[in-house]
């Protein structure tokens, strides 16, 4: 180790207080692989967790790919999950899958949650819906099924009193309250159409989310905000009008992947702003900021 990286080193230990110039010094020896000095990294995070953490999911979604990488490595030394950076490595990716990005968005705020209990409860809403499915079934009778099993017979429903509750964002606690926004709601009904062989999509219609099949001869739509009310072409028409949405055709066509997860992080970052919790506000809306600088780079390309 030079003397200025033990000077470093000295300086950081001998500091007891988590000030800004203590992990800005931390911040110099990342890349140091000695053994003394990531064992004193390792000590200063333990003894100030909640500093560090933070410290490190910042550095995780800074703009230093090599730095990111050593504070994540530093992460998993630790034992801590790195649901920020986790997201934000996905995000970059490109490999956008709507289950798997929803569950790592739900892991930025619940680090610790794990997927399997949502995924079996969808695995068995789509059991309970196929004993009902009496095939050849058309996908209007097949979204009528869902509709009985998801809304009537579990009973999950649009959050009302509490709609900006940032809880009615997060799919495993939509799963476990039985109700949600319009977004998260579509998803959960799209994930689940998709067990039991029904290709939906989503449809991002400005200021309600909904689902669209276009598997038969004329395409229809799913509010299941309202319960699971399929609604015509005509009559998403008439809504697009009544909302004075211009381009109302593109409005009924599929978004991606990635435009929906943005719109939940959109929807997180306004809910939180109401809950006055700014740091999480600006975390959710710097996800819609690397969803938007991503999308340029892939055009651009």
């Amino acid at each position: 180790m030079d003397g200025r990286r033990e000077d470093i080193l000295m300086e950081m230990i001998g500091n007891n207080s988590p000030t800004k110039t203590k992990w800005n010094a931390l911040l110099h020896l990342l890349d140091d692989e000695s053994p003394v000095v990531r064992k004193a990294i390792i000590g200063e995070c333990e003894t100030h967790p909640v500093e560090a953490k933070e410290f490190l999911e910042s550095i995780s979604q800074g703009d230093d790919p090599l730095l990111a990488r050593h504070a994540q490595e530093l992460v998993r030394a630790l034992g801590w999950i790195d649901g920020v950076g986790d997201f934000v490595r996905f995000i970059r990716s490109q490999r956008y899958e709507l289950e798997t990005g929803w569950f790592l968005l739900d892991r930025t705020v619940y680090p610790s949650f794990q997927s399997s209990s949502s995924t079996l409860f969808m695995d068995k809403v789509a059991r309970r819906s196929r004993e009902l499915l009496t095939p050849p079934m058309s996908s209007r009778q097949s979204c009528s099924v869902l509709n009985r099993v998801l809304f009537h017979e579990y009973g999950f429903r649009g959050a009302g009193k509490n709609f900006e509750n940032p809880e009615n964002s997060f799919l495993h606690r939509v799963i476990d309250r039985r109700q949600g926004l319009p977004i998260t709601l579509c998803v959960l009904y799209i994930l689940i159409a998709r067990r039991i062989g029904l290709d939906l999509e989503p449809i991002g219609l400005p200021g309600r989310f909904m689902v669209g099949c276009f598997e038969d001869e004329r395409p229809f739509y799913v509010d299941a905000w309202a319960g699971g009310k399929i609604l015509e072409v005509e009559q998403m028409e008439n809504y697009l009008e009544h909302s004075s949405v211009e381009n109302s055709g593109s409005a009924l066509l599929p978004v991606t992947v990635a435009e929906t997860l943005a719109r939940g992080c959109r929807n997180l970052s306004f809910h939180y702003i109401q809950a006055e919790d700014l740091k999480r506000s600006k975390m959710f809306g710097s996800f819609v900021d690397e969803f938007e600088r991503v999308r340029r780079i892939a055009t651009n390309a």
